[in-house]
């Protein structure tokens, strides 16, 4: 097992901020940008220029190089923010090559096309890069053994490869020489998937500890983020955000008082093709805090968009009525999904609804751009992003532009969580630089516009169903679940269809999908439509499964208690590896078994059958699948915590939390995801959460928004299962049973049933009243 503890009582560093700052500033800290001729970045460099090959190069495939000097270099199309993605694929393709990891580097790289589709989201980077980098990295070592073998006129059988060097019949030649000896050779499709791979036993950077290769530059503060990028001549842009997010259109500008304030230019009216940014107005200056002072001085009016007085309930309530409507959504295919005449003759039923409130992303750097027109008649981004293949349409359609005339340059993120795969706040940027004809632009939101501008994970509201015979044994189940659907507003295309023959958004139903063995199973996904015309609903990390498993693991529990049945053994009971449920290679191997499996171990390390705690003090379960079936990160945990009747206030107190990712590439990395989902799914839990008021989120700073606080942080226990299955998410996956595991921690404690997210205090004593309906 590979384990790890988080615990609040781990002593603080007796450095203050303002020490920290003078320190930095004591040391001679500068910060550095990519030169304008660059495409590209390392992350390693004080400067962000990519390494630099020594003498000839050999690339057997498109993912990397290795020069006259044995050096390596990586190319990276995920997006680095603070996950270390890069130090994980690396060393999976390192691994194979076997080299050492101090030859090692990886570069960032842009949009050309020859890298695909380029994207970092769901969970998926190491997953898909697994099998990639592994075959990448054989091609390499068979080429360098093939090659000394017939050097040395040997069988390359008779020859093995170690830390950049081959060795045979008693001769022995590093890689780097051979490549100064012309090497040269490529690999087809088919070859790269027939290659050997190594097993398990022979891996040498796969689970084991090593340095990050980004981790300097993020330590003494000359990572190169987006907020950092810098071209000559540039000028700065904040923009006048609308009333509405959609329909709204500009009638009028004054800017006359605005004249007075030093650097400022002047106000641009957007015209976007391309419907990404209607209504909007840019103020440019000398400096950003100019266009910012300017900005405030701007008296602008727009005509408002249809949506323009909707509410967080009307919201919900179209959401509600769309459930009512038994017509009305997609059908997930879950085998028997004929739940009626189950339902029909049932014994006896049990029926919940569950709603969770809209959330923001609130990343610690706000959405920018910096847009300008190159030499070459190319418009080059400058920011960072999530899911370029996304955006470049859209800022190819805003400047009107052919496919290869827009490159977004790789910069890190200042946090990413969802938000940045939506990167509609990079064409702002470049129509801002078309209407000054290409002159570079730096676009920045501050906070309260980045919060306004957000796309949040929508609210929802889902009821589900469960039937049962006269034996108390279940019979059937339904779940339907209404929101804004992200994939829907962004890339259609996306969207699979139902049994029904109708769409859904995987990103707003995984999860309810489950491997419950439960009879009849119908799962409905529902699109609100109004959701969809208020506000651009997101990607939020852990998307569907951060809501959808607080229904359905809030309601196992109701339904163990129903019965009267311990609510472990209630899911063990029905966690069975039959069917659908039976699991499937390579990346669902054990099915249910596994989901199961975690389940027990988290359960013994809780020890809560023997727990002796205080009144008013409660253990409560969770386990979920992480984020989709076909890539399930198997996941269980227990939360204790204690509840003040006299105030409401939660106390989370302890979490363990088990997950089985299949095999753990980079464990440190791992054990870091696990700790920050965790604590994101308290956040949003108990502290997370705003309401849409006149189309728009009422909290746009952390005076009324307010996460999960470090003192508020519980002793965290995360333990990984050893596996030598495929590896799978790990970004997600510690998110989704927070929040039911907390409700549910929450009724054993004090004997409530709580439905909403966020759990507020004031819901919570609401809920204590004798009166209270639970």
């Amino acid at each position: 097992m590979v384990k790890g503890k988080f615990s609040q009582s781990v002593p603080a560093s007796n450095l203050t901020r303002r020490g920290f700052l003078i320190s930095m500033t004591s040391a001679g800290v500068a910060f550095g940008f990519p030169k304008t001729s660059n495409a590209a970045m390392n992350p390693a460099a004080a400067d962000g220029v990519p390494i630099t090959a020594v003498g000839d190069t050999f690339e057997p495939t498109i993912w990397y190089w290795v020069d006259t000097e044995g050096q390596v270099n990586v190319n990276i199309i995920r997006a680095e923010m603070g996950q270390h993605v890069g130090t994980a694929i690396a060393r999976i393709l390192a691994d194979e090559l076997d080299v050492a990891w101090e030859n090692v580097h990886i570069t960032l790289v842009d949009t050309a096309a020859k890298w695909g589709t380029m994207v970092t989201g769901g969970s998926w980077s190491v997953w898909q890069s697994w099998s990639i980098y592994r075959q990448a990295g054989a091609a390499g070592r068979v080429a360098f053994i093939d090659a000394a073998a017939t050097k040395w006129g040997i069988d390359a059988a008779d020859c093995t490869a170690s830390n950049g060097t081959v060795t045979g019949g008693g001769n022995t030649i590093t890689y780097g020489e051979l490549v100064s000896e012309g090497l040269s050779r490529t690999f087809t499709a088919d070859e790269l998937k027939a290659l050997p791979l190594k097993p398990h036993s022979e891996l040498n950077l796969v689970g084991k500890d090593v340095k990050a290769l980004d981790i300097a530059t993020k330590t003494n503060g000359e990572a190169i983020y987006g907020l950092d990028a810098k071209v000559d001549g540039m000028v700065y842009g904040v923009p006048l955000l609308p009333p509405t997010r959609i329909g709204s259109s500009v009638v009028s500008i004054d800017d006359s008082e605005a004249q007075s304030v030093n650097g400022y230019q002047q106000t641009l009216q957007l015209e976007d093709p391309s419907g990404t940014v209607p209504g909007w107005v840019v103020v440019i200056g000398t400096t950003l805090m100019a266009a910012k002072w300017a900005s405030e001085k701007i008296v602008v009016e727009w005509n408002v968009g249809e949506t323009a007085t909707v509410s967080e309930a009307d919201i919900q309530q179209r959401s509600r009525a769309l459930i009512a409507d038994e017509t009305a959504g997609s059908i997930l295919d879950t085998g028997n999904t004929d739940t009626a005449p189950v339902f029909a003759s049932a014994a006896d039923m049990l029926e919940a609804e569950y709603t969770t409130a809209t959330v923001l992303h609130f990343q610690l750097e706000p959405v920018n751009a910096t847009a300008f027109q190159n030499e070459d008649g190319v418009w080059v981004i400058d920011t960072g992003n999530q899911w370029q293949s996304l955006c470049l349409p859209w800022l190819q359609k805003a400047l009107n532009v052919d496919a290869g005339q827009v490159v977004m340059r790789t910069y890190l993120l200042g946090g990413g969580f969802g938000r940045r795969l939506n990167g509609d706040y990079t064409v702002p940027a470049a129509l801002a630089s078309k209407a000054l004809g290409g002159k570079p632009v730096k676009l920045v939101l501050f906070r309260e516009d980045d919060a306004k501008f957000d796309s949040p994970r929508s609210p929802s509201v889902q009821k589900l169903r469960m039937a049962f015979d006269a034996d108390k044994k279940v019979i059937g189940m339904e779940q339907s679940a209404a929101a804004g659907w992200p994939t829907q507003v962004m890339i259609p295309a996306f969207m699979p269809k139902g049994t029904n023959g109708e769409p859904y958004d995987p990103f707003a139903i995984s999860g309810a999908d489950h491997w419950y063995t439960v009879g009849a199973q119908k799962v409905r996904a529902l699109s609100n439509d109004l959701a969809n015309k208020t506000f651009r609903p997101g990607w939020l990390r852990s998307v569907g499964p951060g809501w959808t498993n607080f229904a359905l693991e809030s309601f196992m529990d109701e339904a163990a208690n129903k019965l009267g049945v311990d609510p472990v053994t209630f899911r063990l009971d029905h966690l069975i590896a039959e069917g659908r449920n039976a699991g499937s290679v390579p990346n669902a191997v054990g099915g249910a078994s596994r989901q199961a499996n975690v389940l027990k171990r988290v359960a013994e390390l809780s020890d809560y059958k023997n727990a002796d705690l205080p009144d008013d003090t409660g253990i409560g379960f969770a386990t979920t699948f992480g984020q989709e079936r076909d890539m399930p990160t198997w996941t269980a945990t227990a939360v204790q915590l204690h509840v003040d009747r006299e105030t409401g206030e939660v106390d989370v107190q302890k979490v363990w939390l088990v997950i089985d990712c299949g095999t753990v590439v980079d464990p440190g990395g791992a054990m870091a995801q696990g700790e920050g989902a965790c604590l994101w799914g308290i956040s949003m839990a108990l502290y997370e959460g705003t309401e849409i008021e006149n189309s728009n989120v009422r909290d746009r700073n952390l005076n009324t928004y307010t996460p999960l606080r470090m003192i508020d942080t519980p002793d965290l226990n995360i333990e990984f299962v050893d596996s030598t299955e495929a590896p799978t998410g790990m970004g997600e996956p510690g998110v989704t049973p927070m929040g039911p595991a907390i409700a549910n921690a929450i009724f054993n404690a004090v004997g409530v049933r709580m439905r909403h997210l966020p759990i507020k205090p004031e819901a919570v004593l609401a809920a204590l009243e004798p009166s209270a309906d639970n």
